[in-house]
């Protein structure tokens, strides 16, 4: 069963709009807009989380990004060669 839903007027500009019509595919602009707000939200949630964390431990400098997303990378790596290698 799916969630309730409530009809509601937007306004946007016309070439989003057209965009997002194209994109949408057979689900539909409605659920093409609502994935959209979805995702915002859970930005604007992250963005609020990182906040208090950086409120509590300080700002998280370019260097620990950077060491983040070399440990990422290497992990991607791992996942798509390391079963080969691991046998």
């Amino acid at each position: 069963m799916s969630e309730p839903t409530a009809k509601y007027s937007i306004t946007m500009p016309r070439d989003i709009a057209e965009a997002a019509r194209t994109r949408s595919g057979p689900s539909g602009l409605s659920a093409y807009v609502a994935a959209a707000v979805a995702r915002q939200i859970e930005r604007d949630n992250l963005n609020e989380l990182i906040q208090v964390a950086e409120a509590e431990h300080g700002p998280i400098t370019d260097d620990e990004i950077q060491a983040l997303r070399d440990q990422l990378h290497q992990a991607r790596q791992e996942q798509n060669h390391g079963g080969a290698d691991a046998a």
